[in-house]
Parts: C-alpha cells; sequence; structure tokens
C-alpha cells in the first residue's frame, strides 16, 4: 500500500523519526517536542570516562513531590505558568532514577543516615552517621569497631581534596555525612560523660580538616565551635567545655569566614572554614545580601578553591533549608530554598565540564507534603487552587470548593504545626477549617492547612529522584537503593 507523509510529517522523518502514515499532529508543539526529546535521548551517548571531579548536590527533603512544587514555583516567578518549567537538572542530558531512602531500622527515612548511605555505600540505622549495623543509637560502646570509611577518607587517599558546604549548620545530619562518625546525629558540640570513645561532630569537622581530609567546609553552625561567651566576627559560641575549635582551626593555617565581606576576601592559597550563622542560614527568602552569600554563590567559590587540585576533588552541596521550611508547613519558603538549590545546580554545572566530572543531583527523603486538585493551569503553587477553564489553558476566575463550601490550598501537608484540628480543654481534639483567600494563602508567611496535629511536620517513606551528568551517569537507572549513590561515584573515580 503507498504511504503520502506531510510534509510536517517529512520534517519529522528528516529530524530522525520514522512514522509510516500520515500524522495530522505532527506539526504539533508538543508533537514536535516530544520527538526532539527522544532524539536527544537517541543521541546521548555514555560517558566512560575517569571522574576527576564528583559534585554531590543533595536539596536536604526535596522528593518527588516538594520537588514538583519547585518545579512550578521556579516557572511562575519567570512569568510561566509552571507545569511547563524545566528545572536545570530536568533536561535530557540528565540520566535519573527512582531511590530508595529507607533506613536499616526505619520506613521513614532520617538525615543521618541517608546522608551516610549516599557517603559509605552500605544503609545504617535511624539518628547514627557513618556507623555500622551493629552500632546502637546513642550508645558510645558501640562506636569502636563499627566506623565506616566515608567516600572523603577514600578520595582523600587518592590526592583529591574535598569540600561541604550547607545552608545548614555544617554540624548537621548531612554536611557530617561528609566526615563524622557518631552514634548520635545530635552530638554537634558535646557528648554523654563517659563517652571516651566518641568525638563530637564540630571537633570531628576540624580534626578532619587538620588531617587534610576536608579542605573546605562553608555553612552555618558557628556556635558549636566557640566557648559559650566568645564571639569572632558575627559568630556567638556556646560550647559548655571551652574549647574554641575556630581558633584551633586558624592556628592550623585555616582561613575563616563569618559573612559576606570575610567570604569575598578568601584566598586560594589555604584550607578554609566558614560559619554565616550561629545555627542555620538564613531561609533564601530571608536572605540579606550583605551578611550571607547564596549557596551558589558557596558553591562558586568552592569549585574555584577545590579545583586547584590537579588530582580532582569531591564536593557535596546541601540545601538544607528545604527540608526545615517543610518541616514548619510553610511551602513559600521551602519552594524559594529549592529555587536557591536549582540555581546552585546550574552554577555547578558551568563551572565544570562534563568530560571529567560527575554531578549527581538528589535528595535524602521526601516530607509529608501532598496536591490537591482539580486545579487549573496556572494555579499559583503556594495559593488556592482554582478551576479548570473550559478554554484557553489559563484556570477559571473561581476557586474550587471544597464539601465545607471553602476553597482549598494546591499545597496541603498530612501532618504539622498548621493542623484544622485544635486541643480542646478537655485534651481531645476538634476543628473545622477556616475561610482563606488568595491573599492569606500566598502570603510568605502563610503555615498551610494540615490534618494531624504536630509541633513540627514529619518526613515520608516516598521515593526521591537522582539526577546525573557525566563520567558513568547512566548507571543511574530504574529504582535503586540510596546506597548505590555512593558506588556510582567510587566506580566513576576508579574507572580505568
Amino acid at each position: 500500500m503507498k504511504t503520502t507523509l506531510s510534509i510536517s510529517a517529512l520534517a519529522v522523518f528528516a529530524s530522525g523519526a520514522v512514522f509510516a502514515q500520515d500524522i495530522a499532529q505532527a506539526d504539533n508543539d508538543w508533537f514536535v517536542a516530544g520527538q526532539t526529546t527522544i532524539q536527544e535521548i537517541i543521541d546521548r551517548q555514555a560517558n566512560t570516562n575517569q571522574a576527576k571531579n564528583v559534585i554531590l548536590l543533595v536539596a536536604d527533603g526535596n522528593g518527588v513531590g516538594t520537588n514538583y512544587a519547585i518545579r512550578l514555583f521556579a516557572g511562575q516567578q519567570e512569568g510561566q505558568l509552571g507545569e511547563e518549567h524545566v528545572l536545570p537538572y530536568e533536561t535530557s542530558e540528565y540520566h535519573s532514577a527512582l531511590v530508595k531512602t529507607y533506613n536499616i531500622n526505619a520506613q521513614t527515612p532520617d538525615s543521618a543516615p541517608t546522608a551516610g548511605a549516599m557517603n559509605t555505600g552500605v544503609k545504617q540505622r535511624f539518628n547514627l552517621i557513618n556507623l555500622g549495623g551493629d552500632a546502637i543509637h546513642d550508645d558510645c560502646s558501640t562506636v569502636a569497631g563499627n566506623e565506616l570509611t566515608t567516600f572523603a577518607e577514600i578520595v582523600t587517599d587518592m590526592d583529591k581534596s574535598v569540600g561541604v558546604i550547607s545552608t545548614a549548620r555544617l554540624t548537621h545530619a548531612t554536611p557530617a555525612g561528609v566526615y563524622a562518625k557518631t552514634a548520635n546525629r545530635n552530638w554537634e558540640d558535646s557528648v554523654p560523660e563517659g563517652c571516651t570513645a566518641q568525638v563530637d561532630i564540630a571537633s570531628q569537622l576540624v580534626n578532619a580538616m587538620e588531617a587534610g581530609i576536608v579542605d573546605f567546609a562553608m555553612g552555618g553552625g558557628g556556635r558549636y565551635f566557640m566557648p559559650e561567651g566568645a564571639s569572632n566576627g558575627t559568630i556567638s559560641g556556646r560550647r559548655a567545655d571551652g574549647v574554641d575549635l575556630v581558633a584551633k582551626a586558624t592556628d592550623m593555617g585555616v582561613q575563616f569566614a563569618s559573612d559576606t565581606a570575610s567570604f569575598d576576601a578568601l584566598t586560594m592559597d589555604a584550607p578554609v572554614l566558614a560559619l554565616f550563622n550561629d545555627s542555620h542560614m538564613e531561609y533564601e527568602a530571608d536572605r540579606a545580601d550583605d551578611d550571607e552569600p547564596s549557596l551558589a554563590d558557596m558553591t562558586a567559590k568552592a569549585i574555584e578553591f577545590l579545583s586547584q587540585n590537579e588530582n580532582g576533588y569531591y564536593l557535596e552541596i546541601e540545601a538544607g533549608r528545604v527540608d526545615h521550611a517543610n518541616h514548619d508547613g510553610n511551602a513559600y519558603r521551602t519552594l524559594a530554598d529549592g529555587v536557591a538549590f536549582a540555581e546552585a545546580v546550574a552554577k555547578a554545572d558551568e563551572l565544570t565540564n562534563d568530560e571529567d566530572t560527575l554531578i549527581i543531583v538528589t535528595a535524602d527523603h521526601e516530607h509529608a507534603i501532598a496536591f490537591n486538585g482539580y486545579c487549573g493551569r496556572g494555579s499559583d503553587i503556594t495559593g488556592l487552587c482554582y478551576g479548570v477553564s473550559k478554554e484557553g489553558e489559563m484556570h477559571s476566575d473561581e476557586p474550587n470548593l471544597a464539601a465545607d463550601g471553602k476553597p482549598y490550598t494546591v499545597i496541603g501537608y498530612l501532618n504539622g504545626a498548621g493542623s484544622v484540628l485544635t486541643e480542646q480543654e478537655d485534651g481531645t481534639y476538634a476543628g473545622s477549617r477556616p475561610d482563606l483567600t488568595q491573599e492569606d494563602a500566598t502570603d510568605m508567611d502563610y503555615m498551610q492547612q494540615s490534618l494531624i496535629p504536630m509541633s513540627s511536620e514529619t518526613h515520608s517513606g516516598e521515593d526521591v529522584a537522582v539526577y546525573a551528568k557525566g563520567p558513568w551517569a547512566h548507571l543511574f537507572d530504574g529504582t535503586i537503593e540510596q546506597n548505590v549513590i555512593f558506588h556510582v561515584m567510587n566506580h566513576a573515580v576508579n574507572a580505568e
């Protein structure tokens, strides 16, 4: 049978896709974009070079759902409807997979063992960092003999440099996964009396810098590095043991920074310890440019410094406050920090070469975030769910109403401080949803409605995604265990 192709279909044929029939939609923008995407994937070649550098970017708490919201938020900030937006790591250049995040003994994961899994190649126990499965939470006696070898230690033996940056405290779970080994993630500045086999996490960081394992460390958490009553730049200490770790570091020749002025003054000729806040760094929505650098700024500085090593480097970058805003039930700050993370990814990509640098973008876990329907295109991701319009693409002018006759937001949480249930005098819980306007819902300080009352919203056990480009990035495929991320990094730096 003779087949006739339309001009549009011939154009598709010329681009590499073959159709044995006339296709009416061949000139439709969605159709052409789909063909372009698969052609990009077909043309993608596996990179089997040895990785000189590895950059692991972790947006804490940025599971598939939270990432979806960040995508819409970023697009809407640029004047798009939002759904069509593509985050820097969502392009066809990146290979991807789903990641299972549970811990050895926890269906819903904690950030400490998830960070440990990515840095050691084995699953770990809830609230522990870089200790084997025989270690017990809060038990110092189980530390000895259960210490795991970290990726930072492995690449240090390969004469590579190591850096860690975070918008959270540097002693917090995810950044600590690079260098610390502890039976309790909360032992940031002290350990219980009698724990002779355990050192607090802040001390472990400075010890790692002294040992040449960590060369560049930048984030928050200054209060755990100096004695109570002491100060240095913008940082005030609160250590009860009187130890001044900042002084110890600077005595070792380490540069110290605590604000943007001292950040800008850093040179490339000595290791760096920068602490920009007593606790976590500010949320991106609240950050003042003259007080704290952005995550993208810190990323650029770290890569500039670490790239001086001709043998390469390992750099872990954490957007820690995506997680914290989720815990607060505050969608706006969650998404603003997510956009700042995307900008850091773009900066890392811009400053490196795909031929020798493996870039991995992922999260440690998801949250109990949820998305309501049925919302029309362009509904503000931080606001009310508007109806689907019969014509055009934009939503209708009327918000959807629930069975109680009240509008509802696109984003909600299953649990958290924004619960619609409040405690009564008799100790029981009851309540109803308040009336809500678009102005209320889109306010930066609005706390999303939730169901189960809790002081802090929880993590969830849902999968997260991993995106990667560079040497051996194609090993990310299907659905994997979280500890496999380490094995891809380790294979990439050792590939022959």
